[in-house]
């Protein structure tokens, strides 16, 4: 459980670049996960299963992903992407279909 919540802030952080730049990078993601240093393995590794289950899609840049058909259809409306909160609280509004869009 502890090496999955020190995981988590990496996950979150991929997503929200994904949707609100279209693109993800090792870097970028430490940066707005706020992680310290070392943790480059971490998040390759995250970025990689995020591809294995077609989250993200490998870029024609190694080590740069764009949004892959699984988050795509699982993503908020723009208009919800547009209200993400810079505090890494992302709460979606949602009219309880769980249909977004």
């Amino acid at each position: 459980m502890c090496r999955e919540l020190n995981r988590e802030p990496a996950w979150v952080s991929a997503i929200k670049l994904a949707l609100t730049r279209g693109r993800v990078d090792v870097e970028s993601v430490i940066e707005e996960a706020n992680l310290v240093e070392g943790r480059e393995r971490t998040v390759e590794d995250i970025l990689e299963t995020m591809t294995d289950r077609e989250m993200l899609i490998p870029a024609d840049e190694p080590g740069e992903y764009f949004v892959g058909p699984v988050l795509r259809r699982a993503a908020p409306s723009p208009s919800a992407v547009d209200k993400i909160s810079d505090s890494a609280v992302h709460r979606w509004e949602s009219d309880g279909s769980g249909v977004h869009g």
